[in-house]
């Protein structure tokens, strides 16, 4: 039974090959079956893993290109700009110097006033102790006018031809005419016109 059914199964395979290969070739052009769709998208599938597990190639790392040189234009404003600056820098400078220049010139001025005030105080002062020595040194001549004055005039022409002339003048210059007179009078005669020459030029001396 086995051998006969062998070459039948064989026959029905071959004519059931040849009917799939004829519908094949007449089928028109169009989508394909769902069959053929799903062979080529579990083809696909399975070949998904491979592509991922598949080394990606680094890419170059690619310099970046050279900035283009500045323009004549670009080099005018720039080199402005640094101009501007520099004269920007320099007139901040001179700004700081005259600031402390001024400084310096303020503290000058108030240290010469402040030695103006001492001065002035210190000329007061001295003219209160010229006035001072003044007043003292004028009494001592009046007393001493008044000594010569109450004396006789013959003693004081005696004292008065002994005497330094720069000590005489004052007194004589002090004494009343009328007092004076006699004692001259008194005197050596060469004594008394000296004196009387000498007492004519300190009193045409010019006022201290």
């Amino acid at each position: 039974m086995r051998p006969r059914l062998l070459p039948a199964t064989l026959a029905a395979a071959a004519v059931l090959l040849a009917a799939k290969l004829q519908g094949v070739l007449v089928l028109p052009a169009g989508p394909p079956p769902a069959l053929s769709l799903v062979a080529p998208a579990q083809a696909s599938s399975h070949a998904a893993p491979a592509k991922a597990s598949a080394p990606v190639p680094a890419r170059p790392v690619q310099a970046p290109p050279p900035e283009p040189p500045p323009s004549a234009e670009q080099q005018a404003e720039r080199a402005l700009l640094e101009g501007l600056r520099a004269r920007r820098s320099e007139l901040d400078a001179r700004e700081q110097a005259l600031a402390a220049r001024e400084l310096l010139a303020a503290a000058a001025e108030k240290r010469l006033g402040q030695r103006i005030e001492e001065l002035g105080a210190m000329q007061q002062r001295l003219q209160a102790f010229d006035r001072t020595l003044g007043e003292r040194e004028e009494a001592g001549w009046r007393q001493m006018v008044k000594l010569y004055e109450g004396m006789r005039p013959r003693d004081a022409a005696a004292i008065f031809d002994d005497l330094e002339t720069s000590v005489l003048l004052p007194i004589l210059d002090r004494m009343g005419e009328r007092k004076a007179a006699p004692v001259l009078g008194a005197m050596k005669p060469e004594r008394a016109r000296a004196i009387t020459a000498e007492l004519a030029r300190y009193r045409a001396r010019p006022a201290d």
